[in-house]
């Protein structure tokens, strides 16, 4: 954190002081020092294998990382406490282009990105009040929104998205939670870190206890004379549910728009829109959805971007469209999963084309970027160790020149202990 976090240290320290400290009196500490003394431990470590094949790249990616956590939280004062954590992600090997700081290692640049580099530093720290109906953050902390498209951690990656600064959660009216959040930095998996002025607010009801409706507001000012161009601002509405219709059978829905403009020096030619649309069925446990997301692009020459999404679990999982590009993504999905002999299965299957048609005379050959199959096995084999195996594979099609995407299969495996 820096300076700037002081104006929203002293917006926290009021709003604290004006919550009522109604926490269970069972959990909390009697004296500051039973707060420290009586706190809890936690941890992880997180392994990872990596196999990335790339057409146009001379070299396999490979990547052997471990990443170590251990965290520890105070005891609850009068709802007030304090999270710690520190990590190190070690890489184990060098056959990869881990994007440090977001520029390739020259030696490296022949090798497929694997955004895991080498870092030691803190994961989260921050001051909590936290009681019923309210939960106040100030610090380095993970912060994520519904699916995660638009505000996520990117947990996924062995480095996590974290942001500095204020958030809070109030849960006091009924069926209904209100997040909002004010953050100056953010620190990004390739451990870079970005100065801006981030506000979010985010109100989501619950219609039923398995359909809810959600409006927000994300308003991201980027600093740096570069990065400055790309500052918006997105407002949308959110339903999504899964209601029983007949015996074990549910109808599962998602429908999602939302608006992109610019903001403060953002370039003006910044206009685009969002949507995702998605029905299926659910039958114990076992799901089908057919999808569509759409990203749009303009004549611009610009697209809607979601700079602090968790841009993995979308548009495929070999991550070749972590930025939009700039004629827009519309993308048609078949989700499908479910449960077999304690193990959760994910497949999905994406037909990816771009919103606005390619140039022909440019280059371009049509308006379909290619085809994806993604495949997860995920398993816990107890409290305390799980894992994973996934796998991902993207196919070109006719989108020649500047907006060509190559052929590119990843292959994970992953396991973690928690402690």
């Amino acid at each position: 954190m820096n300076h700037k976090l002081s104006f929203s240290i002293l917006i926290a320290m009021a709003t604290m002081y004006a919550l009522p400290a109604a926490a269970a009196e069972a959990t909390q500490a009697s004296t500051l020092a039973e707060a420290i003394t009586d706190g809890k431990f936690s941890g992880n470590l997180k392994f990872r294998y990596e196999n990335v094949n790339q057409d146009g790249l001379s070299e396999t990616g490979e990547a052997w990382t471990l990443r170590t956590l251990i965290g520890y939280e105070t005891k609850p004062l009068h709802g007030f406490s304090v999270n710690a954590e520190v990590y190190g992600l070690s890489p184990l090997n060098d056959d990869y282009n881990d994007l440090k700081k977001g520029d390739p290692i020259a030696s490296r640049k022949a090798y497929p990105v694997i955004a895991d580099p080498e870092d030691y530093d803190f994961h989260q720290i921050y001051a909590q009040f936290k009681n019923k109906e309210h939960q106040v953050r100030l610090g380095r902390q993970s912060f994520v929104l519904d699916n995660w498209r638009f505000v996520g951690d990117i947990r996924f990656r062995q480095n996590w998205q974290v942001m500095n600064g204020l958030s809070y959660i109030n849960t006091s009216l009924p069926k209904t939670t209100i997040s909002v959040g004010h953050f100056e930095q953010v620190k990004q998996i390739t451990t870079k870190i970005q100065d801006a002025n981030i506000d979010i607010i985010h109100a989501k009801y619950a219609i039923t206890p398995t359909t809810s409706i959600t409006g927000y507001g994300y308003l991201i000012d980027w600093e740096g004379r570069v990065l400055a161009e790309t500052s918006t601002k997105t407002f949308g509405t959110r339903l999504t549910g899964a209601e029983k219709i007949s015996g074990d059978w549910k109808a599962l829905f998602t429908a999602e728009y939302a608006k992109q403009d610019d903001y403060k020096d953002g370039n003006s030619n910044i206009d685009n829109h969002y949507y995702w649309a998605g029905a299926g069925l659910d039958y114990k446990g076992w799901f089908l959805t057919l999808n569509q997301e759409k990203l749009s692009g303009n004549s611009n020459g610009r697209a809607f971007q979601t700079p602090l999404g968790t841009n993995h679990l979308f548009t495929g999982w070999t991550d070749l469209f972590l930025t939009t590009p700039n004629q827009g993504i519309e993308d048609t999905i078949l989700i499908a999963g479910g449960k077999f002999m304690g193990a959760t299965i994910k497949a999905e299957y994406h037909l990816i084309k771009s919103d606005r048609d390619f140039n022909k005379a440019g280059g371009g050959t049509g308006d379909s970027f290619g085809k994806e199959f993604d495949l997860g096995v995920y398993y816990n084999f107890n409290k305390q160790v799980s894992g994973s195996v996934e796998y991902a594979n993207f196919k070109e099609d006719d989108i020649a020149a500047a907006g060509r995407k190559r052929d590119t299969e990843k292959f994970w495996i992953t396991a973690i202990y928690a402690f």
